[in-house]
């Protein structure tokens, strides 16, 4: 069997969560394979709720295997405490497995991602201050920390003594923070060690073997294209490739392995942190979705940024992904609008753009061009086929279909695992 990879078509808080959960007990393998602890995914089944963060969503089914792959950078104290969490809820993670060359997230680096960002002031890019760009600035400049090197204290004691040269320096000399010990960093981090190791795996190998024995292996995304450090609205992005092309590296698989690419777009738009947002609603609309739709942060609990439907992002995650299928989640958040408005191009000094513009400065200027459909006030959450849908909702619907780039396969109308409408097999 090949590969499915799901990204986020958006600025992230798509449901990426619940669609991974939809296709979990289909799938034998979920591989995230980017970010850390600073995004997560909310998963409701049978009306309880569970908030991940670092563990890929798929450890809620029973059937599958839960991969950290290469391409994310672990928080060790997050992980552990994430899975006793979990366990406590009688949930088990004893399937989960890590890959050895997934980079760890060293204490210094949490504190370098804080007082950076507070020292860069009114041209913070809003980081959640969990060591995730610091950690991965290490990796390109190959004095990071691998899973595997807790294994080898005098590997891990190198490399630690190295970074905390330079490291020490930058917070004693700027910002003015306490040096940190080597001896202190060393012993926390072999302190989970023998925790860990029995989860350690060559995940791409594991993956290999998977793909040619027939299993599905999906790959989830954390983040989203908008927020992808190539491909994003840079440099209000996160600092790992979030796109269907991170998902190769992100895991070990190659390109002519993976069959198809979802993207979890959300009916209406949201962010956090800072940067350019063309439909953001600062009234009492942009209230209301943030409202109704829940949207604050899982991770950090911050109220997301709110906007209507934007199609030239979806449209441009369409193509930088390959997007075979879309999965529309939260289309009952917009129950009771009258009319709603969909973004559909934007105005950049007066000329109509169809796409998202070339430029970081462009882009920051554009105002969105709407056109507005008719709303619905009939409950959807119980509908389960497109013809229980009202006749409006459906309109609207096939409208962001047909200006989006990439046909729409699953409709979510509630939180719940069940909550949604599936037109085209994901698996197919």
């Amino acid at each position: 069997m090949p590969a499915i990879v799901l990204v986020g078509a958006q600025w992230g808080d798509e449901g990426k969560g619940k669609a991974t959960d939809l296709l979990g007990s289909s799938v034998d393998y979920v591989v995230k394979f980017n970010g850390g602890n600073n995004a997560g995914h909310t998963i409701v089944i049978n009306g309880e709720k569970f908030a991940l963060h670092l563990l890929p969503s798929g450890i809620l089914s029973e059937n599958c295997v839960p991969v950290i792959g290469n391409g994310v950078v672990i928080d060790l104290e997050v992980l552990f405490s994430e899975i006793e969490a979990l366990e406590a809820r009688g949930r088990s993670a004893a399937k989960l497995v890590i890959s050895a060359d997934a980079h760890v997230i060293p204490p210094y680096n949490t504190t370098l991602d804080k007082v950076t960002e507070r020292f860069a002031g009114s041209r913070r890019i809003g980081t959640t201050g969990r060591g995730i760009g610091p950690t991965y600035a290490d990796k390109m400049n190959r004095v990071g920390i691998r899973v595997q090197d807790l294994f080898d204290e005098e590997i891990l004691r190198g490399k630690v003594t190295a970074a905390l040269n330079l490291k020490n320096q930058i917070l004693a000399k700027i910002y003015n923070r306490r040096a940190m010990d080597v001896d202190s960093v060393v012993a926390e981090l072999l302190s989970y060690a023998d925790r860990l190791r029995p989860m350690v795996v060559d995940s791409a190998l594991l993956l290999h073997h998977a793909l040619d024995e027939g299993k599905t292996v999906l790959l989830e995304a954390g983040q989203a294209t908008m927020l992808d450090v190539d491909h994003g609205n840079y440099p209000f992005v996160t600092s790992s490739s979030a796109t269907a092309g991170g998902a190769c590296t992100g895991s070990g698989i190659p390109p002519t392995r993976v069959s198809s690419v979802i993207a979890v777009v959300k009916a209406y738009s949201t962010r956090v942190g800072e940067g350019p947002f063309p439909t953001e609603l600062h009234d009492e609309w942009g209230e209301r979705l943030r409202s109704v739709g829940g949207e604050f942060g899982t991770t950090t609990g911050r109220p997301r940024r709110t906007g209507w439907y934007d199609a030239p992002i979806a449209r441009y995650a369409a193509r930088i992904n390959g997007v075979t299928d879309f999965v529309l989640t939260k289309l009952d958040v917009l129950t009771g609008i009258e009319s709603i408005p969909v973004c559909v191009a934007y105005d950049v000094d007066g000329r109509r753009v169809e796409d998202i513009p070339m430029t970081q400065r462009d882009f920051a200027v554009a105002t969105p061009i709407y056109e507005s459909f008719p709303g619905w006030t009939e409950d959807i959450s119980k509908a389960r086929s497109m013809q229980d849908l009202p006749d409006t909702c459906q309109a609207y619907v096939r409208a962001l279909e047909k200006i989006s780039g990439a046909r729409i396969s699953v409709i979510g109308v509630g939180p719940g695992r069940d909550e949604s409408i599936v037109l085209h097999d994901l698996l197919a």
